[in-house]
């Protein structure tokens, strides 16, 4: 590639270029990172040292938190870092082609999912007699690696779509990422099917699974209707939780990937709630909304609260 392209390195421009408010970025990301951090790992140990493995939601719920670790490390970071520094930071073509790889990665992993776990909800609600029966264990591990092998695959085709672009300068990317959109602009050959590719590979993929989600919860909000007060609350209090998760997830995905390769002020914005605002808030909403991952974080932090007491003595 690098005997193809007389660009090397992009210079990126960041979220701002002033100062104060460089400073402003270092700290409230710095903390959307240690929150999302702090709430993902905190939700990933919870669940694996306690009975909730033992259910596929919670199974579901882990995983999905782990893959919101990895994907906050693949933006945030830099972000926070590059704001330390006034002048523009750069990326080498291969830090570029790295960091796409890993947001597409753990996006459509993400995705997939989020999807497993509206099927893990369609069963427990529209079939439950047959429910142990249909997710069981095997069942759960085979839409786990079918996640993140979607990713992989998805993510790959993604490389694949910028290995056959020409770039030839200018080199400056007006974001605070290398993505697809951004490179698209700036290569010297025609974008114009490659963009319809694009759109089609991620904007398009994110648009049927959120029709499908969409006809799926339909169905489960109508069984629902049969069953008693108490169990409806439960069982509405989780698919709320999903529900929020998706819109958060999905509809920025679909605004970023299906409209035309132009940049627009709101992007960065749209870049920043799907990267970093959306994985920090999955634990949070999971967590106020379930009284069982309540009472298995606090244990968790009673836990290591004494284990903390015993070093210090």
């Amino acid at each position: 590639m690098e005997n193809r392209n007389s660009v090397t390195e992009f210079i990126l421009l960041g979220l701002t270029q002033n100062p104060k408010m460089q400073k402003i970025i270092f700290v409230v990301f710095l903390v959307v990172y240690i929150i999302s951090m702090t709430g993902n790992v905190f939700t990933v140990v919870a669940i694996t040292t306690s009975s909730l493995l033992g259910s596929p939601m919670y199974f579901f719920l882990a995983h999905l938190s782990f893959i919101d670790v990895c994907y906050s490390c693949v933006d945030t970071p830099k972000l926070v870092i590059d704001s330390l520094y006034e002048k523009k930071t750069t990326s080498s073509f291969i830090e570029c082609m790295c960091q796409i790889f890993g947001e597409h990665l753990f996006a459509g992993a993400d995705v997939i999912l989020l999807t497993a776990m509206a099927y893990d909800h369609y069963m427990a609600i529209c079939k439950p007699l047959h429910y142990k029966t249909i997710m069981n264990w095997q069942v759960c591990w085979l839409l786990v690696g079918v996640a993140w092998a979607g990713g992989f695959l998805h993510a790959i085709i993604q490389i694949l779509f910028i290995f056959r672009l020409h770039f030839c300068g200018p080199n400056i990317i007006d974001h605070f990422m290398c993505d697809l959109n951004t490179l698209l602009n700036l290569a010297c050959t025609d974008t114009h099917t490659l963009g319809l590719f694009v759109a089609a590979n991620s904007g398009f993929i994110c648009l049927l699974i959120v029709l499908l989600l969409v006809g799926s919860y339909t169905i489960i909000l109508f069984s629902l209707r049969t069953w008693s007060l108490e169990p409806r609350q439960k069982a509405l209090s989780i698919l709320i939780s999903h529900i929020t998760m998706i819109l958060l997830f999905f509809v920025p995905s679909i605004f970023t990937y299906m409209k035309p390769a132009v940049t627009l002020p709101i992007d960065k914005a749209v870049a920043v709630f799907y990267t970093m605002i959306t994985p920090m808030l999955n634990p949070l909403i999971h967590t106020l909304r379930s009284d069982q991952m309540k009472n298995a974080i606090r244990k968790l932090g009673q836990l290591i609260f004494k284990m903390f007491c015993k070093i210090r003595n």
